[in-house]
């Protein structure tokens, strides 16, 4: 770590708002101006919109992944957490990986914490559940998908071939409904390898409290993605919400019971927990009360944005849309991530603030190979797209969202070698525990209990 008496700005969170805020600093920074210092758990920010498409083999894990080091090598990168803050001594408090705890002063503070995923306290969920947050998941979901493929491919035990074909995905948002498309296709595309497997051995449910799916992109094109992906043999119940899941056994609120080993929770997301440890003010919903300037409320030297934020949106306002704050989207968090770069180093300088104001372009959704929604708002027009072309905006948007040109490069190669080359459809599930089979191996012999006097005279 750096000894310098240079000011420190401190980076909480490596994500998608944490990256793009820090290269805006070095970059906009004299040289030897101040340290900029970044602290996650991973050594890596996940693009988070494309995980499903990751799940599915779409695009290869390690490409929506941005390792911190390479992208920032002016910056210090922590790999540990910050679990407390001193407002007063200026002093945040970092648990590494490993080792014990140490206090690391700072002069400007950025809180990028992002979000986790929402959860209720459903019994069994903790058990059986699957979340889309993070890269991991995304690979889990994939190799335990189509190992239950191999399960009911294999077993001539019915009940073991229902409950491993019954996919339950709880959330009808973005991150529920894409995946739930991305899965879907990916089952479909594998099930034509296996001699005793069809798609319609399958059962796709998709569970949400909401009287829709894909809220984000409007009622009509929520309402076609639904008939879409109910062409395709997913069950939908809106409305409802899962009572249980103990030993994979779904309970809804509608009265539906469906035993399944693979239960999917995308029911949306909330700040990170750790905010409430840092003495920060916080809105209704847990999140960081900020000014339009991204500034944290009665500080000037501390600035949030993104999924942990809660951020004004000043154009909504200014079309007369009271009390409207800036949707957790990757379209916001881009842009507050530049502006917050621009005014953490105005701030050092005792330069003025400039405020966050971006008007709401649309949102694009994939829904598969080939299948997506798209809706694109230019000024007071709403274009709505669906199908091919909205499938190709969505990627289009997201491939050139994606940080990085070595990135971008690896995502669009991948996609154009998939219009050549078949998915592939190969389960690596003995990742979850690689050295299983070496431990197999290397594990001393049971030892011989020796004989008895009585056998061996026998003998």
């Amino acid at each position: 770590m750096s000894t310098t008496e240079r000011p420190r700005i401190l980076v909480v969170g490596g994500g998608y708002v944490g990256l793009y805020a820090a290269r805006r600093i070095l970059k906009k920074m004299r040289y030897g101006e101040a340290t900029v210092t970044v602290v996650d758990p991973r050594s890596y920010m996940t693009y988070q919109p494309f995980l499903p498409e990751a799940a599915a083999g779409s695009i290869s894990p390690r490409h929506v992944v941005v390792p911190l080091r390479r992208v920032l090598p002016k910056a210090e990168v922590l790999t540990g957490r910050v679990t407390t803050i001193d407002q007063d001594r200026k002093v945040a408090t970092i648990a590494p990986l490993v080792g014990e705890a140490y206090e690391l002063p700072f002069d400007y503070l950025v809180i990028a914490l992002g979000a986790v995923s929402r959860t209720f306290p459903i019994p069994g969920l903790a058990e059986q559940g699957i979340g889309m947050k993070g890269i991991e998941e995304s690979i889990g979901l994939r190799n335990h998908v189509l190992e239950q493929l191999d399960k009911a491919d294999s077993t001539n035990d019915e009940e073991i071939r229902r409950k491993a074909l019954t996919f339950v995905f709880i959330g009808g948002g973005f991150a529920g409904a894409e995946t739930i498309g991305e899965v879907e296709d990916m089952a479909r595309d594998a099930a034509k390898y296996y001699k005793n497997v069809s798609r319609e051995d399958m059962r796709f449910v998709l569970v949400d409290a909401a009287d829709k799916i894909l809220p984000e992109v409007g009622p009509k094109l929520g309402l076609y993605g639904k008939e879409h992906l109910e062409s395709r043999g997913v069950e939908i119940y809106l409305s409802t919400s899962m009572d249980s899941c103990v030993d994979g056994h779904v309970v809804l609120k509608n009265g539906l019971e469906v035993d399944s080993n693979t239960i999917v929770w995308t029911a949306g997301v909330k700040p990170n927990p750790a905010l409430a440890r840092f003495g920060l003010p916080l809105g209704p919903r847990g999140h960081v009360d900020t000014a339009p300037t991204l500034q944290v409320q009665g500080t000037d030297y501390i600035w949030a944005a993104g999924d942990n934020a809660q951020v004004p949106d000043v154009a909504a306002r200014k079309a007369g849309v009271e009390n409207a704050w800036c949707p957790p989207n990757a379209q916001h968090a881009l842009r507050q991530a530049k502006v917050l770069g621009d005014n953490v180093v105005s701030g050092m300088r005792g330069f003025p603030q400039k405020e966050y104001s971006h008007a709401n372009k649309g949102a694009v959704a994939g829904l598969g190979l080939h299948k997506g929604v798209a809706m694109i708002v230019l000024g007071k027009t709403k274009i709505k797209v669906k199908g091919r072309l909205a499938w190709y905006m969505h990627r289009g948007y997201h491939g050139l969202a994606m940080p990085t040109w070595n990135r971008k490069i690896r995502i669009f190669a991948d996609w154009t070698l998939g219009m050549f080359l078949k998915r592939e459809v190969v389960s690596l599930g003995a990742m979850e525990n690689p050295r299983e089979e070496f431990y197999e191996a290397a594990k001393p012999a049971p030892v011989a209990a020796p004989k008895t006097e009585e056998k061996a005279k026998a003998s």
